[in-house]
């Protein structure tokens, strides 16, 4: 499995920012996708994640209402769609995934497969 992320960049605070995961390896039907970040100094958390298969989806709280996941099935692709981005959402940004037939985790240990980084930068 591996995961491609893109899409991070430098915006100022409002803006907008869509990040994509690209997947390949195998049929993601039975996975779950996430987003996770890391600011410098500080551990890594869980952003959003979805149920490839039903589409359920799950948030960090301090980006409700801003942020939104999707996924493309004719692309193998995730999305993470990021409005009013504040300078707090500065981080390392990395897309993730593991095998499961039901729920959805938040835990970093859960997901397998991991993709590399992309850089978000929310100016004030």
């Amino acid at each position: 499995v591996q995961l491609q992320a893109s899409g991070g960049g430098l915006v100022q605070a409002g803006g907008s920012l869509r990040l994509s995961c690209a997947a390949s390896g195998r049929t993601f039907s039975s996975y779950v996708m996430g987003w996770f970040r890391q600011a410098p100094g500080k551990e890594r958390e869980f952003v959003a994640g979805i149920r490839w298969s039903g589409g359920n989806t799950f948030y960090l709280d301090s980006v409700k209402g801003r942020f939104t996941i999707s996924r493309d099935n004719a692309k193998n692709t995730v999305h993470l769609q990021m409005n009013s981005l504040k300078p707090e959402d500065t981080a390392d940004y990395y897309c993730a995934a593991y095998a499961s037939s039901y729920g959805l985790s938040s835990r970093a240990s859960d997901y397998v497969y991991w993709g590399q980084g992309t850089l978000v930068t929310v100016s004030s």
